[in-house]
């Protein structure tokens, strides 16, 4: 084989294995053969993802190959609007399905409009490419940055396992409370193999309104089932990290870890990972978690310190495997090599001791009165006690039943105390409701 022609097929092979695509699917793109659905080349709402206090992402589909790009500014009709384009710096990200806009050096608690848009790429190869022209969506959304003045309220869901009528009514009851931002707190997703599947949850969701996350920013702490799959080992390609800038280089690869300001809550993101070990034989050693628990243990402490996060009045913490179990028969994520003991009911984690004893000292010595979680599909609130200083809440299911109901966890400042307030989804009902004091 000639050395070009190997280069040439080694970076498709990488193309293919980075965006979860097939090796057909590859080759498609290399011959300029991208599928193009027919109609607008913006192909769905936007969705505010990973935002923060001077920065925010904003992803949408398109339907053919296509440079994506935002125009925003602080005036409702974009009149001193201001042009991004996909991708980081040196080339753009041309792509047929998800265009990803990192808006940065934005100003915090601050009310921006946008309008999304995409070029139409015509490439056959070197210098073979041509616009086709620009085509943008005519609506005008808006957002508002975090920020240590911005309105600390927030809501949390979990489990949703693509599951369509709950997903609809989780989304209309947050569209209804109107928070600050949305934690989807884990196992958005069942096993996803393909791009296309992953856009279905996040982009171009099936069920519910499908502007749901135009103007209320997500955060995205991923379960277990958001690893599983050939494309969910790359979430990144549909639900974007920060760019490098935004971290140091240590913490690089930690793009789902966040630590955001919100008025008087710090809103602290951390990934549990899988639910079973990297020596266990289901997955043939192609699982790091150990490592990116640990790697995390370091960014959290930096974290804390910050000075934003430190002067919070409340510190809220966010992962999808409980940190904490008080039932004896409830496996721990820790059984060597397969998680397979009779003591325990489960052979997966039911919650990760080995994330407990890396990230709670931590948060505790920080001020950290309240972690919320999911994973196990039944609510359930664990109260300080035996030298554990804070609450941990375990979020519903995904299901709409009486047991194992979906639940909309809302968090809301007012006045000196932080109100959380746990929605039964099932039921419409208020399923629990307690305050934190300063």
């Amino acid at each position: 084989m000639k050395r070009r022609d190997f280069i040439k097929g080694a970076a498709v092979l990488v193309a293919a294995a980075g965006s979860g695509e097939t090796l057909r699917a590859a080759v498609r793109m290399d011959t300029n053969e991208a599928k193009d659905e027919g109609g607008p080349l913006v192909a769905s709402a936007p969705m505010l993802q990973n935002f923060a206090e001077t920065s925010i992402g904003i992803a949408f589909a398109v339907s053919a190959l296509a440079n994506g790009y935002v125009i925003y500014g602080e005036r409702p009709d974009l009149s001193d609007g201001k042009k991004v384009k996909c991708g980081g710096f040196r080339v753009t990200e041309v792509t047929d399905k998800v265009s990803q806009v990192r808006l940065q050096g934005l100003k915090p608690a601050t009310t921006y409009y946008y309008r999304i848009g995409a070029d139409r790429i015509q490439y056959g190869g070197g210098y073979k490419m041509k616009n086709l022209g620009s085509e943008e969506d005519p609506a005008i959304y808006s957002f508002t940055t975090a920020g240590a003045k911005a309105k600390a309220h927030f809501c949390v869901i979990n489990d949703t396992h693509v599951k369509w009528p709950t997903i609809e009514r989780l989304q209309e009851k947050i569209l209804s409370i109107a928070p600050s931002c949305v934690i989807w707190n884990g196992d958005a997703s069942n096993t996803e193999e393909t791009i296309e599947a992953q856009m279905r949850i996040f982009i171009r969701p099936e069920g519910g309104p499908k502007d749901y996350a135009a103007r209320i920013p997500y955060l995205l702490c991923p379960g277990n089932h958001d690893f599983r799959g050939w494309a969910n080992r790359h979430l990144e390609r549909v639900w974007m990290f920060r760019q490098g800038d935004e971290r140091p280089s240590r913490d690089w690869d930690l793009g789902r870890n966040f630590a955001v300001r919100l008025g008087d809550v710090a809103l602290i993101g951390l990934d549990t990972g899988e639910d079973k070990l990297d020596t266990n034989p289901l997955f043939a050693g192609i699982f790091n978690m150990a490592a990116y628990r640990e790697a995390q243990a370091l960014w959290l402490k930096d974290a804390l310190r910050r000075k934003d996060i430190a002067s919070a009045p409340f510190k809220v913490a966010f992962c999808h495997i409980p940190l904490f179990d008080p039932r004896p028969d409830a496996n721990p994520g820790d059984i060597a090599p397969a998680d397979k003991d009779p003591r325990y009911k489960t052979d997966y984690a039911a919650w990760q001791r080995t994330c407990a004893k890396l990230w709670t000292p931590l948060l505790q010595k920080a001020g950290c009165r309240l972690i919320i979680t999911g994973h196990q599909h039944n609510y359930r609130r664990d109260d300080p006690s035996d030298g554990r200083k804070w609450t941990q809440l375990v979020g519903g299911g995904p299901k709409l039943s009486e047991k194992a109901f979906p639940t909309v966890i809302e968090g809301k400042v007012e006045g000196r105390e932080l109100r959380i307030t746990v929605h039964n989804m099932t039921t419409g009902a208020i399923q629990d409701s307690f305050s934190i004091k300063r």
